[in-house]
C-alpha cells in the first residue's frame, strides 16, 4: 500500500489460499467510489442513501444497496465523523438502571434507534459523579449524536454536565429541569390517584401507602396522586398512612408489611408505589397467616411481567415504559437531524389502572 503499512495476511498459518486472500484485501479496500462505480451513480447520491435516503428515489437507492451488499463495502464510523456527518450512535445514561421500568424504557429507545438506523450506547450507573464524568468523556469521545437522560438522583447536575460537551439530549421519566430540550414522563400523580380511588371506591376506609426513595420524582409523584385521591373523597387525610422505604425492592416491601403488622388498626388495603413491594408485602401478610384480597387488598405500580402471574394477580398500574422510551428515542433523533421545523416538545403519557384479583373482594361496608 502506497504511503502506508503493506496489508500483512499470514494466509498459510490460518489455511486460506492465495484466491481467498486476494478476495479478503480487495474487500478491505473497497469504497464509496467503488460503490458509485458499480452503481453508475455519482458520489454525492451515495452518500445521500447511506445518510439522507429518503431524498433518492426507491430505485436508485435500491440499485445502491444492492451493490453495497455485493462488494461488501462497510461504512466506516471514523471516517463518516472526518467528513462531519452525524454519528450512528446515541446514548442511554441510565442514573437509576435498578429501576423497574429502565428495561421497558430501553426496549423502546432501541426501537426508535432500529427505525432510523441507528445503534444505542447504553451507560448505567451514571449518578454517581466520578462515573457521570467517565461516561461523557466516553460519549465525547465516540461523538455519539445525542443522549436519553432517565430521571434519578442528580439529574439536574447530569444536565448541566450535558450542556457544558454540548451533547444533546431528551429527560425520560420525568419533567426536564432545562426548557431549551425536549422531555418525556408519564403522569405518576394521575396513576397514583387511580390507584387510591379503586381502593375507595371498594370501600376501603383505612389505606397504608408504601413508598419508595422520596428523592425519585415518579415517586414522589404517586405519592401526591394517593393524597389527592383521599382529599377529594372527603375523608380525612389520616385515612392514608404512609410509610417510606429506602429502596423499590422484595425486601424492603417485605420490611414494610412486617411494621404494617404491627400498627395499632389494621388497614383493609395496601397501595405500593411499586410491584416489588407490593411482592415483598404480600409475603409478610401471608406468612402471618393474612389472604390477600380477603384480609387485606392490594395494589402495586409498574405492571411488571410477574404481577398477572402471581399466585394472586395483582391489580396494578402500569405505565406505557416502552412507549416513553421509544418517545424519547424520537424526539432525540429529530432534535440532533437539524431539522428547522423541529420543536421541543414535553410529551406526558398517561398510565392505566389493571385490576386483578388482589383488589376483588367482596366491597368493604
Amino acid at each position: 500500500m502506497a504511503g502506508g503499512t503493506p496489508l500483512i495476511i499470514p494466509a498459510r498459518e490460518r489455511g486460506l489460499d492465495a484466491h481467498t486472500v486476494r478476495g479478503a484485501a480487495a474487500r478491505l479496500r473497497v469504497g464509496i467510489k467503488d460503490v458509485a462505480r458499480e452503481a453508475g451513480v455519482s458520489l454525492g447520491t451515495v452518500s445521500n442513501v447511506l445518510n439522507r435516503p429518503g431524498i433518492v428515489a426507491e430505485s436508485t437507492r435500491r440499485r445502491v444497496l444492492d451493490v453495497i451488499d455485493s462488494i461488501g463495502y462497510v461504512r466506516t464510523e471514523g471516517a463518516r465523523q472526518l467528513h462531519g456527518l452525524a454519528s450512528r450512535v446515541i446514548a442511554l445514561l441510565g442514573l437509576d438502571p435498578a429501576g423497574p421500568s429502565f428495561t421497558a424504557l430501553t426496549t423502546g429507545i432501541g426501537q426508535a434507534a432500529r427505525e432510523a438506523d441507528l445503534g444505542v450506547m447504553v451507560c448505567t450507573g451514571a449518578s454517581d459523579p466520578a462515573e457521570e464524568d467517565r461516561h461523557l468523556a466516553l460519549l465525547t469521545s465516540h461523538r455519539v449524536r445525542g443522549a436519553v437522560l432517565t430521571s434519578g438522583d442528580g439529574v439536574e447536575r447530569t444536565v448541566a454536565a450535558l450542556r457544558r460537551h454540548a451533547l444533546p439530549f431528551v429527560v425520560a421519566d420525568q419533567y426536564t429541569p432545562e426548557p431549551a430540550a425536549c422531555s418525556v414522563g408519564i403522569d405518576d400523580v394521575a396513576g397514583g390517584y387511580a390507584a387510591v380511588r379503586h381502593l375507595l371506591e371498594r370501600g376501603h376506609r383505612d389505606v397504608v401507602y408504601v413508598g419508595g426513595p422520596d428523592r425519585l420524582a415518579p415517586i414522589r409523584d404517586r405519592r401526591t396522586g394517593a393524597r389527592r385521591a383521599v382529599n377529594r373523597s372527603g375523608l380525612p387525610s389520616a385515612s392514608l398512612y404512609e410509610l417510606a422505604c429506602s429502596a423499590p425492592t422484595v425486601s424492603a416491601g417485605n420490611d414494610a408489611g412486617h411494621r404494617i403488622l404491627g400498627l395499632p388498626v389494621r388497614p383493609t388495603a395496601v397501595f405500593c408505589a411499586d410491584d416489588l413491594l407490593a411482592l415483598g408485602v404480600m409475603q409478610a401478610l401471608y406468612e402471618a397467616g393474612l389472604r390477600v384480597p380477603d384480609d387485606v387488598a392490594m395494589v402495586g405500580y409498574d405492571d411488571l411481567e410477574f404481577a398477572a402471574s402471581a399466585v394472586v394477580p395483582l391489580t396494578t398500574v402500569r405505565r406505557p415504559a416502552v412507549a416513553m422510551g421509544r418517545q424519547a428515542g424520537r424526539l432525540l433523533i429529530g432534535d440532533t437531524a437539524h431539522d428547522a421545523g423541529h420543536e421541543h416538545a414535553h410529551v406526558v403519557l398517561q398510565p392505566e389502572l389493571v385490576v386483578r384479583r388482589s383488589t376483588l373482594t367482596a366491597p368493604v361496608r
